[in-house]
């Protein structure tokens, strides 16, 4: 088993960020997404840690990590990351869906990421996609304890799930995704459950014009899988056409969940083989 150990860096605003580090080798930091902590890639990461010391922090509000705080935003995010990256000097980034938004906005800023892996960011192209009602109505059911009804009102507005989920009544949604938080962790899903708020608000701040992106001088990886949703994969192509430094790969019969512990569906072996044909290629 390859040794884990704790570690944490300050931000900006003063907020701890606390990381899992495996491995040893160049620095990799891996940022999770939406429902996750740093653990839900600790076996890609173990995976890696022949050659890479992977850096796994717990995004804000969760995991070890300090809260949100009043004033959260992208800037809060992109400000963690960059404290991580001083503090490791780690010449290489990969971010996991709305991770890989944080990611790639923080690579507008930093010149010394040399390589980066953007899986699946939920990036609408059209600024009008995103469901205008979700982040109202996703504050109520928190607000109201429904734990259940929020998932969906998430898992809806990301386009996540099998196709029939967009088509079953709520109420079904509801009845099943209750019985699925008894079957698994329903303590650490009504824990990170408030922290969907703040995935959903990047996605839909970040919504609209791909060209910002344009501006990235890093080389990026953008990964995904063949069986997610089709607007992940045009967010991929899209960022394909105007990042200066890109390669799209689709990993065949893989998910939105493809970069999670096996536990969580995830085929972290896979994605790391990509991950380490990208990142040692001269």
């Amino acid at each position: 088993m390859t040794t884990t150990t704790l570690g944490a860096v300050t931000s900006a605003d003063g907020t701890e960020i606390a990381y899992h580090q495996v491995g040893r080798g160049p620095g990799l930091v891996i940022l999770h997404g939406a429902m996750q902590t740093g653990h839900s890639q600790i076996e890609l990461a173990q995976a890696l840690s022949d050659a890479f010391t992977c850096y796994l922090p717990d995004r804000r509000g969760r995991g070890r990590s300090g809260p949100a705080g009043p004033g959260y935003g992208l800037r809060s995010e992109i400000e963690d990351l960059e404290a991580l990256l001083d503090a490791t000097r780690a010449p290489y980034v990969a971010g996991v869906s709305s991770g890989a938004i944080i990611m790639l906005r923080t690579l507008l800023e930093r010149l010394d990421v040399r390589k980066a892996v953007a899986f699946e960011p939920p990036l609408f192209e059209d600024a009008d996609a995103f469901p205008p009602d979700c982040l109202p109505r996703l504050d109520r059911e928190l607000a109201a304890g429904r734990t259940a009804a929020a998932l969906v009102t998430g898992m809806k507005a990301a386009r996540l799930g099998p196709p029939i989920f967009q088509a079953l009544p709520r109420r079904v949604l509801e009845l099943l995704t209750t019985l699925m938080l008894k079957r698994q962790d329903g303590q650490s899903f009504g824990q990170l459950a408030p922290t969907l708020r703040q995935d959903l608000e990047l996605a839909a701040r970040a919504a609209g014009d791909l060209a910002i992106y344009s501006q990235v001088r890093a080389e990026v990886l953008l990964l995904g899988g063949t069986r997610s949703p089709a607007y992940l994969r045009s967010a991929l192509a899209g960022l394909e056409r105007v990042l200066p430094r890109a390669r799209r790969v689709l990993m065949e019969g893989l998910d939105h969940s493809a970069t999670s512990n096996t536990a969580q569906r995830g085929h972290p072996d896979r994605v790391a083989a990509e991950l380490r044909r990208f990142l040692q290629d001269a």
